[in-house]
């Protein structure tokens, strides 16, 4: 189990060409295709919870990630993260969540989870190096999509993400703010799992 702590930023796409002017973002990045799948039972019995499950295809390997909600304000969150190899609709949260209680709740609706929405998008990182601190800063542009009795909708993706790999968490607002001073970023407590679920249940009939 990891503690996820990051710093979610909103970016206009038209921004885009100033950011990556940015000094800081000189280095070559790596470029990924991210294609994600995140699951429920069909009442949402785990969004009440605050925990969510998602399933990556990244090139020939699929992950399983599971996150729980943790603590939100003004952009920066910290909550608990669990993220290890599977097979496609393979729910073995036992084997990947050391949380006794988290994964035995998810255990028990195994059976039941279906696909609620999908994101598609691309990622572009840098490692960028701040306060003798490490963060690995993910620019994502592509699209959120729910499919729900027939009816089918879309959201545009486009949002900076700052994650401390290591170091101090006061790296992140140090970053932000030299970006910031170089292109209009947001802070926004808004997680694409809140986005996709906020898409769903707008798709009812």
């Amino acid at each position: 189990m990891a503690t996820e702590t990051e710093l979610k930023l909103s970016i206009d796409p038209e921004a885009i060409s100033t950011l990556l002017k940015h000094p800081l973002l000189q280095n070559t990045p790596t470029h990924q295709h991210l294609a994600n799948t995140y699951f429920d039972t069909d009442d949402l019995a785990l969004t009440r919870q605050k925990v969510a499950v998602r399933e990556r295809k990244m090139l020939n390997q699929t992950l399983l990630t599971v996150k729980t909600a943790g603590q939100t304000q003004g952009g920066l969150s910290q909550r608990q993260e669990w993220e290890g190899p599977t097979q496609p609709g393979a729910f073995d949260f036992r084997q990947l969540v050391s949380d006794a209680a988290v994964a035995g709740t998810l255990t028990t609706v195994a059976n039941q989870l279906v696909p609620v929405f999908t994101t598609d998008f691309e990622r572009r990182t840098w490692l960028v190096t701040v306060a003798n601190s490490t963060v690995e800063v993910a620019l994502d542009r592509g699209t959120i999509q729910a499919n729900r009795h027939g009816r089918q909708g879309q959201l545009p993706l486009c949002e900076l993400e700052l994650e401390l790999k290591a170091g101090d968490i006061d790296a992140l607002l140090m970053l932000a703010a030299q970006l910031q001073a170089h292109v209009a970023l947001k802070p926004t407590d808004e997680s694409k799992a809140a986005r996709g679920y906020a898409l769903f249940h707008s798709l009812a009939a």
